[in-house]
């Protein structure tokens, strides 16, 4: 039986895409590829698997308590709290995220409030973005969303990749250039601060 490396870096892959094994998947499991490569622990999460319900604004979380909704994102806090990197993989839709990604991203508010805030302070994320057109600016958006969203909550963007020109089911496999740099991205991750 393999024993953890409790010094392992461990990297929290969210895919926000409602397909799988979809471009997105795809990017996502690449850049964890590269970080199992180099001895993270790794785990891929799909949003379109879980009740995620939309924040409703009580802010119950902000007074220290659990929140009020009893779907999954309860048991995802958690997950994200243990993890040293985040990636938060979304195509562009509507030149934002993913409804799937919004809701999400919507329920870190439990992380606003003092008590909570600590735990998500100086995190590492990552954004891995696929989309259909062929210019960068179509993410140009969804970038500033991620990047004024991570910073308010006080975690790291420390890279975004992105993969314009994919459309179809598995495009992205043809952008061999891409998924290499995602795989070189990973193994990063997984070195970075590594005792």
């Amino acid at each position: 039986m393999k024993k953890e490396n409790k010094t392992a870096k461990r990297i929290f892959g969210i895919v926000g895409s409602p397909r799988k094994k979809g471009n997105t998947h795809i990017l996502v499991s690449t850049i964890l590829d590269g970080a199992k490569e180099e001895g993270a622990t790794t785990e891929i999460l799909f949003l379109g698997d879980l009740n995620i319900r939309e924040c409703d604004g009580c802010h119950i979380c902000w007074k220290g308590k659990q929140c009020s909704k009893k779907d999954d994102m309860n048991k995802l806090y958690p997950k994200i709290i243990q993890s040293n990197v985040i990636i938060f993989g979304t195509p562009v839709y509507w030149y934002g995220p993913t409804a799937l990604m919004k809701c999400f991203i919507d329920r870190f508010v439990y992380f606003n409030c003092q008590e909570n805030r600590e735990k998500i302070r100086g995190k590492s994320a990552v954004v891995a973005v696929p989309f259909e057109e062929e210019t960068p600016k179509t993410a140009s958006l969804l970038i500033k969303f991620f990047e004024k969203s991570l910073q308010y909550l006080e975690m790291n963007l420390i890279a975004k990749i992105l993969v314009p020109g994919v459309s179809r089911k598995g495009d992205i496999l043809k952008k061999e250039d891409r998924l290499a740099e995602g795989y070189t991205l990973g193994r990063r991750l997984a070195r970075y601060h590594k005792d």
